[in-house]
């Protein structure tokens, strides 16, 4: 049964739940969602507290009731940022859904710019570790990133300066192979034009609005383990963690 925080209501609990399973991909457009019984019966809730967990999905638009049917997860285009890949990656230890493949445009040494220096703790000038992809879909690209080792990381994980996939997702990867294990990330976003760089790979009309993702994951000693850069196209959904105003 999952477990149920006391720090918020029991149906937002459920809700959120259920949405992290639709934002990582394991419930997917059309899947349909636990009934009412279900949710009641898992969770040890009443029922009324189980519809009202599928009423705030259906409130965020993540989630549609049909007439004598079910619940079904709604046809939307989500980015799905990196908080979710890591959770799938580690519960079924694959980061892509079904449909979903990554191709790596570049990998290898290069100097690290200065932002990305400056994100992992680097001298200026410093050497570092990158793995460019571009992540499609049936629908075409849905997402450009880069990810940054430092010199360290580089020399222990010999994948990374390989252009082929790692089939469990590259932080798990380099969390095997260091013995260094991210403990949390810092996300930074802004949104701006796309370069003309980005909006080739992305299959943009030049200058159109892209969101970015600075995503810095640290270990348990709080050092920098991996900077990510993340280009996501427009017309796509970005979720946040719901929060009390009270």
């Amino acid at each position: 049964m999952p477990q149920i925080e006391e720090t918020q209501p029991k149906y937002l609990q459920i809700a959120h739940h259920i949405r992290d399973q639709i934002l990582r991909g394991d419930l997917r457009p059309g899947d349909e969602v636990p009934s009412e019984r279900q949710l009641a019966t898992d969770w040890k809730v009443s029922r009324p507290t189980a519809a009202r967990s599928l009423e705030a999905l259906s409130h965020q638009g993540l989630v549609e009731k049909r007439q004598g049917s079910g619940t079904y997860v709604r046809g939307l285009q989500v980015n799905r940022r990196a908080r979710e890949l890591y959770g799938r990656a580690r519960q079924t230890g694959k980061i892509y859904t079904p449909g979903e493949y990554a191709v790596i445009t570049s990998a290898g040494w290069l100097d690290a710019p200065e932002h990305v220096a400056e994100a992992l703790s680097l001298a200026a000038g410093s050497r570092a570790v990158h793995r460019r992809r571009v992540t499609n879909n049936e629908a075409g690209p849905i997402t450009l990133s880069t990810s940054w080792f430092g010199a360290e990381v580089g020399n222990r994980a010999p994948k990374l300066l390989e252009p082929d996939r790692i089939r469990e997702g590259t932080l798990m990867y380099v969390e095997g192979m260091t013995g260094r294990q991210g403990n949390y990330a810092e996300d930074r976003m802004c949104a701006r034009a796309a370069t003309d760089e980005e909006a080739a790979d992305l299959k943009l009309p030049a200058g159109s609005a892209v969101l970015i993702v600075h995503h810095v994951v640290y270990d348990l000693q709080d050092r920098p383990l991996e900077f990510a850069e993340a280009t996501y196209p427009p017309g796509r959904w970005a979720f946040e963690q719901g929060y009390p105003i009270t």
